[in-house]
């Protein structure tokens, strides 16, 4: 055997070692894409959202992992954007993420859920259009509502608790906010409320005097508002400078904390139906809020308790297939039921369905003196 062949194959074999070591090393953890709003229009919510993912994997990580392997984040920013959004979801697959978190916008996750559905990646969501698990795509997940499953349980607390015959809706927009919309107006109908005014709003819209004057000559009994964080404290702040003293009801966003400091006084009444909410009576919830804000030195809103049970769905989806099989993690997500006392990291009983859409029970709640307070806890849709 010539030099030149001994150090080619002693070459090879070093080589062979060093890739069976990377693999190897590979394996030991479970690697999960973040690709969350962290600037932009969506920075509250993706930030928050991040936070609760990176909060669930240190703990679970403390505990010894999952299947003994621990977990490894990779955190992108989608700007808030679609197409960043569809471009990070695509190298998030190349990298060879086990499961994608994000992003939380409606418009991004529709355009980006392509990229894993093509890769067979576990991708959850905290987006709530409706039309993101009606497509038949098998590896979407939310861990939030779905605006199918909210809209009939705001329309029915209208209808049956405030007594209101009528509403005019102000909505943004976008994917997130159409969709919203169109599923309202459906529930509406169906519990005998009418929309007399049906006002669409811009992303990022400052002045709402004209929609608040056009819900205000409708007549309507009571305000149904739906846009993002900032343009929800706008909308209340407009709604009290013009006098409005009818009830004001929105979904999880208008009653956070977030739009409750921006709006400030103006929130103070302000009515929602809420899926997640760390002021909610559950010794769970206020164990998270309490780790949140040690954490972070700030109060979590909605999307941070979304991405953390979103993570410890995931765990036990890996749990019940027993193998670190993406396909396999997928299949056994749907139909899942986690109960919190068996994992707490989920902090309620929660169910998967076959679209991957998740029920459980959720809260009215109402802002009184600059806080947000629980009225009412809902059953899950299952139990109606």
């Amino acid at each position: 055997m010539t030099f030149d062949r001994r150090h080619l194959l002693a070459s090879a074999a070093s080589a062979a070692l060093m890739f069976g070591a990377a693999t190897a090393q590979a394996q030991q953890t479970i690697k999960i894409a973040v690709l969350q709003e962290l600037s932009g229009a969506g920075a509250t919510a993706g930030t928050n959202f991040k936070n609760g993912v990176e909060l669930a994997v240190k703990e679970i990580n403390a505990a010894g992992g999952i299947l003994g392997k621990k977990i490894e984040t990779n955190v992108s920013d989608t700007q808030s954007n679609p197409g960043v959004a569809k471009g990070l979801a695509s190298k998030a697959v190349d990298d060879g993420s086990f499961a994608v978190f994000g992003p939380t916008f409606s418009g991004s996750m529709l355009v980006s859920m392509s990229e894993t559905k093509r890769a067979e990646v576990p991708n959850f969501t905290g987006a709530e259009a409706a039309s993101i698990t009606q497509q038949g795509n098998p590896y979407v997940f939310r861990t939030s509502f779905t605006q199918t499953n909210s809209m009939p349980k705001v329309a029915r607390y209208i209808a049956s608790n405030l007594k209101a015959k009528s509403v005019a809706v102000i909505y943004v927009n976008n994917d997130f906010g159409k969709g919203g919309r169109d599923a309202f107006r459906k529930a509406a109908e169906a519990a005998g409320v009418k929309v007399l005014a049906d006002i669409s709003t811009d992303s990022g819209q400052v002045d709402f005097s004209a929609p608040v004057l056009k819900a205000k000559q409708s007549n309507a009994d009571a305000v149904f508002v739906y846009t993002n964080e900032e343009e929800s404290a706008r909308a209340l702040r407009e709604l009290r400078k013009q006098g409005w003293s009818k009830p004001i009801v929105g979904e999880t966003t208008l009653t956070g904390q977030k739009v409750i400091d921006l709006a400030g006084d103006a929130a103070n009444g302000a009515l929602a139906h809420v899926g997640l909410t760390v002021d909610a009576p559950i010794p769970a919830m206020r164990a998270f809020r309490a780790k949140f804000e040690k954490e972070y030195k700030y109060v979590s809103d909605h999307n941070g308790i979304k991405g953390y049970t979103g993570v410890y769905i995931l765990k036990a989806g890996i749990e019940k297939a027993g193998k670190l099989d993406r396909i396999a993690v997928a299949k056994a997500l749907h139909g899942l039921t986690v109960s919190a006392a068996k994992e707490p990291g989920v902090i309620m009983d929660v169910s998967v369905d076959a679209n991957g859409d998740l029920d459980r029970e959720s809260f009215i709640t109402e802002v009184k003196n600059g806080k947000q307070e629980v009225k009412e806890t809902l059953p899950p849709l299952a139990k109606k």
